[in-house]
C-alpha cells in the first residue's frame, strides 16, 4: 500500500545500556509511514550474532550510543512501501542486514537493502544464513578465495558463521578441520568436518598431526595471543582469516584497542617474505561505495539463499524464541552452549 498517512504500531526491544541480557526493555511506538525508496518490513525472523553479545557490553566497535535497538539482520514481509516504491513487493519476504534495529516487530527499511527470499524457505532458516551466510561466503571466495582440493582450519565450527563456513567449504570441495565443544563433534562429522576440541591445550599439535604440510587458510574469529598459533598453520601461499576478537570480549578498557592491535600484528606479517597473507574480514569494507556495496551483498547473499533452497545448505537454528524473550535468546547465545544460531521469532 503506498500511503503516505499510515503509521504501523512496532514493539521494540530496547538496550538501555550495559545491562545482563535481563535488563532488555520492551518499548511500543508508532513508525511513521515509509518515504520515497522506503518500506516497512514485518519482522518474521531475525537472530542473535556475536555483534549483540558485544554491544550489550558497550564494547562493539563502532556501536551507536545507548540506548538503541539491536538486531544486526533480518527476515521479513513488506508490508506498506513509500510512495515511488513497487506496491508489488508487499506480502514479499525479503532479507537485510541492518546492523541494529531489527530486533523488532515493524521496521522502516531501504528497498534497496532488501533481498528477496526463495519462495518455499522458512524465515528462521533463512535467518540463519544472512549474516553469517554472506560472512562465510565473502571470507571463503572473496578474501582468502581457497580452491576446491585445499585444506581449511574453522575455529568455533559449530557457531553460526562456523557452520555456514564448513558447509560451504565442503560444497566447494575443500577438506575442513573444525574446532569446537566434543559434544558438537558429532554434529561436525555430518556436516563434514574432521573436528578437534578447542578445550585440549594441545588444539594446534592435533590440527598439524591431521595436517602435517599445514593448510591453505585459517578462519579465526578468537583473535587475542591465539593468532599466532592460528598463522603458524598455514602453509606458503596460505592465508589467515581473522574475523573477530572473541578472546578479549571480557576485557576491560577500550574496545577498539584489541581489534586494532590485531589489525596491526596482521599487516606486520603481511610485510615478512614468506609467501602468506593475513586480513581482517571487515563486513562494512567498502561501504562508501554504496551501490557497489550494496550489489556485491544481494549477489553473495542471493548465492547463500539459493544453495539453502537448493538443500545444499542445511540451516543450523539453535533454538527459537519469540521477540518478547529476546533477553533469553541472548542469554543463551552467550553461554556458549549451542550449535548454530539463536533465532529470535515474532511473538504468537
Amino acid at each position: 500500500m503506498n500511503d503516505t498517512t499510515l503509521t504501523t504500531r512496532t514493539t521494540e526491544i530496547v538496550l538501555p545500556g550495559r545491562v545482563e541480557s535481563s535488563g532488555l526493555q520492551v518499548h511500543a511506538r508508532d513508525l511513521p509511514a515509509p518515504a520515497a525508496g522506503q518500506a516497512v518490513l514485518r519482522m518474521d525472523a531475525t537472530g542473535v550474532s556475536f555483534a549483540e553479545q558485544q554491544m550489550r557490553l558497550g564494547k562493539y566497535y563502532n556501536q551507536p550510543p545507548f540506548p538503541f535497538v539491536p538486531g544486526y539482520d533480518v527476515v521479513g514481509t513488506v508490508t506498506v512501501t513509500g510512495p515511488d516504491v513497487d506496491p508489488a513487493m508487499i506480502g514479499r519476504r525479503f532479507a537485510a542486514v541492518t546492523k541494529t534495529g531489527s530486533w523488532a516487530s515493524h521496521q522502516l527499511i531501504d528497498v534497496a537493502d532488501l533481498v528477496p527470499v526463495p519462495d518455499g524457505v522458512d524465515a528462521a532458516d533463512a535467518e540463519t544464513v544472512v549474516v553469517n551466510g554472506i560472512t562465510a561466503w565473502q571470507m571463503l571466495h572473496r578474501t582468502a578465495r581457497v580452491r576446491p582440493g585445499a585444506t581449511i582450519v574453522v575455529l568455533g565450527a559449530n557457531g553460526g558463521v562456523g557452520s555456514t563456513l564448513v558447509q560451504l567449504a565442503r560444497h566447494a570441495g575443500i577438506t575442513v578441520i573444525g574446532t569446537a565443544s566434543p559434544r558438537h563433534h558429532p554434529a561436525l562429522r555430518e556436516l563434514g568436518a574432521t573436528p578437534v576440541d578447542y578445550h585440549d591445550p594441545d588444539m594446534y599439535r592435533l590440527i598439524r598431526e591431521i595436517a602435517p604440510d599445514g593448510v591453505d587458510a585459517v578462519f579465526d574469529h578468537v583473535g587475542g595471543p591465539g593468532i599466532v598459533d592460528s598463522w603458524r598453520l598455514l602453509r606458503r601461499g596460505g592465508a589467515l582469516v581473522s574475523y573477530g576478537t572473541a578472546a578479549t570480549k571480557d576485557a576491560e578498557g577500550d574496545s577498539r584497542l584489541p581489534v586494532l592491535t590485531l589489525i596491526a600484528r596482521l599487516v606486520a606479517w603481511n610485510v615478512l617474505p614468506n609467501g602468506r597473507s593475513a586480513t581482517f574480514y571487515n563486513f562494512w569494507a567498502g561501504r562508501r561505495r554504496l551501490g557497489a556495496f550494496r550489489d556485491r551483498l544481494r549477489d553473495d547473499l542471493t548465492s547463500v539463499l539459493t544453495l539453502l533452497a537448493d538443500g545444499v545448505l542445511s540451516p543450523q537454528v539453535a533454538a527459537r524464541f519469540p521477540l518478547s524473550e529476546a533477553g533469553s535468546a541472548l542469554a543463551l547465545a552467550e553461554s556458549r552452549t549451542v550449535a548454530g544460531k539463536v533465532v529470535i521469532v515474532p511473538d504468537a
